[in-house]
């Protein structure tokens, strides 16, 4: 009873951004962000400093798209990840360096714990502690050559959620894209406000 109870709950996932440069990097951390968002994350954590443009990026698109998305920001990574770890939940560390998700068990294994994940992911050369057991149970790669951080994230994602963050629909959504061969159709809901 107890395992039926633990397969059926909703995995949690939550990205911790690290290294974030706001003069440089807020376009590429507004798409991981967006990324994250759009392919099953429950939220994103931008560590150790703080870039309100990106959270009101981030926030607009929640409340235009739908789905409530999880944004903090400022905490110190090394707190972040201990308190993370501290609850019984697993780390993640994509890199490409780590095990390859194609030809290595490692999604398997990530999958096998059941257990929570916290995704780092790095804008800048990441610190060597990324790598060591104390902040990362998993190293992985999407494969084994440079690219973007973005792309990582997107991969795991959907290998993580076998292609099922694609085809969930967005509760509160204001605007909605209607797919089609070609051109662009998106519905618009009215914002309706109580009256006092």
């Amino acid at each position: 009873m107890e395992d039926s109870k633990k397969s059926k709950r909703a995995l949690k996932v939550l990205v911790l951004r690290w290294g974030h440069r706001p003069q440089r990097d807020a376009r590429l951390t507004t798409h991981v962000a967006l990324t994250a968002r759009a392919l099953g994350a429950s939220g994103i954590i931008l560590s150790d400093v703080e870039d309100k443009k990106i959270k009101e990026t981030v926030e607009k698109v929640s409340n235009d798209w739908g789905r409530l998305f999880f944004f903090e920001m400022g905490r110190p990574w090394k707190t972040i990840v201990k308190n993370w770890k501290a609850k019984g939940r697993i780390t993640v560390h994509l890199t490409a360096y780590g095990e390859n998700i194609q030809t290595s068990d490692v999604l398997q294994r990530i999958k096998k714990t059941g257990k929570d994940i916290l995704i780092l992911v790095g804008s800048q050369k990441v610190p060597k502690e990324f790598f060591s057991k104390t902040f990362s149970d998993f190293n992985v790669a999407i494969g084994n050559q440079p690219h973007s951080e973005c792309a990582s994230l997107a991969v795991f994602l959907d290998r993580l959620f076998e292609g099922k963050a694609l085809e969930k629909t967005f509760e509160n959504a204001r605007l909605k894209i209607i797919p089609q061969k070609r051109g662009k159709k998106i519905v618009k809901k009215p914002i309706f406000h109580k009256e006092i």
